[in-house]
């Protein structure tokens, strides 16, 4: 798969935000396998340019496509396609839902469609940090445990691109490193590219390209 902007331009974004972006009003092709990283001070855009790449917004001029589509153009179905089998998504509110425990939350990706075994979660939880919060609810869990219940849930279907947006933003340094070792881990076994948005350059993170937004 790849991701290619043409002319992406949100229609709220002041003109000056605009010319001094290397991502708005560009031509960009994001290829499978390429870690990218997006600086994107507050006020930028950051959030809606994940949520433009992810297909839920459409208030911008320009195009994106998958595969040569552009996804102006697909149905429901077809983006749907794309997300359970393509692009993976961590949130930045993270989107969780609150009454159900950890463990439901992230059996909800592979329920859907499963690329690790269900043995993969309760390893995972326990790399982060977080194997005895499976069972609770995920409301009850402090953001930082959100957060890593939200990367978890992520890894657990296939995906050519996986689109992190601020996802380190509560977790102290080492389970800022430890998450990171799992999602560069988890994307080199697909050849997956990596697209991690943030406020400034996250310094562990091992990108081939680094754009400012």
């Amino acid at each position: 798969m790849e991701i290619i902007l043409k002319q992406l331009v949100p229609d709220f974004l002041e003109p000056e935000k605009i010319s001094q972006s290397a991502i708005w009003n560009q031509t960009l092709r994001f290829a499978k396998g390429e870690h990218i990283q997006l600086v994107a001070p507050s006020g930028s855009g950051k959030t809606s340019f994940i949520h433009f790449l992810y297909g839920i917004r459409k208030d911008y001029k320009g195009e994106i496509h998958y595969d040569g589509q552009n996804i102006r153009s697909m149905d429901a179905e077809a983006i749907a396609r794309f997300r359970s089998g393509s692009i993976s998504i961590v949130f930045q509110d993270l989107r969780l839902f609150a009454q159900q425990t950890a463990l439901e939350n992230i059996e909800v990706k592979q329920r859907l469609h499963p690329f690790e075994g269900a043995a993969s979660i309760e390893q995972m939880a326990d790399r982060l940090g977080i194997a005895g919060k499976l069972k609770q609810a995920a409301g009850t869990c402090s953001y930082g445990e959100q957060q890593r219940i939200a990367i978890i849930r992520a890894l657990q279907q296939p995906f050519d691109f996986l689109v992190l947006d601020e996802p380190f933003s509560h977790l102290d340094e080492a389970n800022c490193h430890k998450a990171m070792a799992l999602i560069t881990e988890e994307a080199a076994k697909r050849n997956a590219g990596i697209i991690l948005a943030d406020l400034a350059a996250v310094s562990f993170y091992n990108a081939n390209r680094i754009l400012q937004l």
